[in-house]
């Protein structure tokens, strides 16, 4: 018995080793595959680590140009001088920068890309490539940056507005001191104000107001008591119009660059104070020394996204005047005129303007004698400006050194019409504006009015003025030419339904090399997963 017994023993130890062998083995396997996991896992974490540092980096790059635009807004080569020919891809470029952190560590560096879209917008595309120190992993960020101009707002003012019940502004206003809202409105309505006192020829009552406000009285077609005034915002940062003069002057030196003959004097101190008597695609000399509000250039904008010169030596003041053609003694100097390469028409004298019968192109006509400091230049819309197209691909830019005006005999004399003005128009010291007078001056005979309600008068584009803004004025008496709607008993000269529409092409597609009112903003932006 005893024997057997110890043979059940020894067996039990055959079994029992290979069974503890098993298990040690499959605790190594489990240990070894935990080990993996966990080394695979410092791996995975570090190069995480690492390749979102390449990402903060990258990001970093877009911010250090955001920066850099601050100081030197139209720089598309970081500081330097090269390369002269832009990648076709991506732009300028390469720009090496060494990321350092707070701890003064240099942790890594970003590559810089920088394309413009050219043609005078102020959108750009900027490429940052990030990587870590010790690393081949990179991160690469791309980013649209986008300068606001005077372009950005339907209406702009550095006065009051007024918007009459028969009004409807579409696109963003703002007003440097309130805005009197009577009219419909389908964007922000906003005022560097919290509250002013309107004047009189504002509606106003002699009471303090909100910077935006309607008057209770007006129900129809906007009810001021029941409509919703969510998009009413006030106060807001007030914008500098004191900059649309240096703008002026950098469209001079633009103008001048384009071409050999003045190319010269772009690079001059006082560039802008030089008046020279050749004339390029570009630049357009004074048509004389003396000064007359009726002398000027006639320009007329073709479809073919050319331009046609005449000099105008007299402008009628002739109330019975319909049409440009009588109200204008001209002379063709040329035809066909190609756009300069900057899109950019500087005439130093006054000019009148129309389309033939579209325009197809991009293009900014500005206005002044920068070299006087009492000789300030206006441009007149004569006639029916309308682009081609309205998706971005077609912009006039108009610039006055003093005021934008509708020319009286410019909408058809009689009949049913929808007479449109699509631009931006820019008036440094004056209005955008109906004149009041004939002549434009400050007494006379007042212009003719419209009233039916198959007349209108739509403007689709951009509006920024330093002084009046408005397509009509209206009287409880009747005054030279003015026309009563005998509906509300009101005389009005001018158009008195009329709609202003902003083309939100402009927001950050402005017209070519338009003044800008400071700051980039980030338009768009994504990671981009190939590289360069």
């Amino acid at each position: 018995m005893t024997h057997r017994r110890q043979l059940v023993q020894d067996g039990d130890a055959g079994f029992l080793l290979p069974t503890v062998l098993s298990v040690i083995i499959a605790f190594s396997i489990l240990a070894l595959a935990v080990l993996t996991v966990i080394i695979n896992n410092f791996f995975v974490v570090g190069n995480t680590v690492t390749s979102q540092k390449a990402f903060d980096i990258a990001e970093a790059g877009v911010n250090y140009y955001m920066w850099h635009l601050s100081h030197n807004p139209s720089d598309y080569k970081d500081g330097q001088t090269t390369p002269t020919t832009p990648d076709p891809t991506l732009g300028y470029g390469p720009y090496v920068h060494n990321y350092v952190d707070s701890n003064a560590v240099t942790e890594g560096t970003f590559t810089l890309w920088i394309s413009p879209q050219g043609n005078g917008s102020t959108i750009m595309t900027v490429r940052s490539i990030g990587q870590v120190n010790g690393s081949s992993t990179t991160r690469t960020v791309e980013a649209k940056l986008g300068e606001a101009s005077f372009a950005s707002y339907g209406l702009l003012a550095d006065t009051e507005f007024w918007f009459g019940n028969n009004e409807t502004a579409n696109g963003p206003v703002f007003s440097n001191v309130g805005v009197h809202m009577d009219g419909a409105n389908t964007d922000t309505v906003s005022s560097a104000n919290a509250t002013y006192v309107p004047q009189a020829q504002y509606g106003g009552d002699g009471k303090s107001h909100p910077g935006v406000w309607c008057s209770t009285s007006v129900t129809t077609p906007v009810n001021c008591n029941t409509r919703n005034k969510s998009s009413w915002i006030y106060p807001q940062p007030a914008v500098n119009f004191n900059q649309v003069s240096t703008s002026l002057c950098s469209l001079k030196k633009i103008a001048f660059a384009d071409y050999a003959a003045t190319s010269g004097l772009a690079g001059l101190n006082n560039a802008c104070s030089q008046v020279p008597t050749t004339r390029t695609n570009a630049y357009i000399p004074r048509i004389s020394s003396s000064f007359s509000a009726g002398k000027g250039y006639f320009i007329q904008l073709n479809t073919n996204g050319t331009y046609d010169l005449y000099s105008v030596s007299a402008e009628s003041n002739n109330s019975s005047v319909t049409t440009y053609t009588a109200a204008l003694t001209k002379t063709l100097i040329a035809s066909g005129i190609s756009l300069p390469p900057s899109s950019v028409i500087f005439v130093e004298d006054n000019v009148w303007v129309r389309t033939n019968p579209t325009f197809h192109g991009r293009v900014t006509v500005a206005s002044g004698r920068l070299a006087s400091t009492t000789q300030n230049t206006s441009i007149k819309i004569v006639d029916q400006m309308l682009y081609t197209t309205k998706n971005g691909q077609d912009a006039i830019g108009l610039i006055a050194q003093n005021n934008v005006y509708v020319a009286p005999y410019a909408p058809p004399s009689t009949g049913s019409f929808n007479f449109e003005v699509d631009a931006a128009a820019l008036a440094q010291s004056g209005s955008v504006t109906w004149p009041l007078y004939y002549g434009y001056g400050t007494s006379g005979t007042c212009t003719k009015g419209w009233v039916a309600g198959n007349q209108t008068f739509t403007f689709y584009g951009s509006v920024a003025t330093r002084l009046d803004w408005t397509w009509n004025y209206s009287s409880g008496g009747s005054c030279g030419n003015m026309v009563k709607d005998s509906s509300n008993n009101t005389w009005f000269s001018g158009i008195e339904h009329t709609t202003t529409s902003y083309d939100y092409n402009m927001l950050y597609g402005p017209p070519p090399s338009y003044p800008t009112t400071g700051g980039y903003n980030i338009l768009s932006w994504r990671e981009v997963l190939t590289q360069p």
